[in-house]
């Protein structure tokens, strides 16, 4: 999904993360979470909402469905 992918990187530059310091919060490998921005692989639904939790953001936001954060 590519909107996700975009938008995930887009939240994580606002706050100026690397990438390494938010799949290390998550819970999840450095390299899933590369695939993941650079949609090469999606994320199960327990990941989204525990990014959406982390940068405080809806899901419906990262997954494209709504423009309100």
């Amino acid at each position: 999904m590519e909107i996700l992918a975009k938008r995930m990187r887009i939240v994580r530059k606002e706050q100026h993360l690397r990438q390494e310091i938010v799949a290390e919060a998550l819970g999840v490998s450095i390299s899933a979470y590369r695939r993941y921005e650079l949609n090469e692989r999606e994320p199960m639904a327990p990941f989204i909402e525990a990014f959406a939790k982390y940068f405080n953001v809806s899901a419906d936001y990262l997954l494209g469905l709504s423009d309100d954060r």
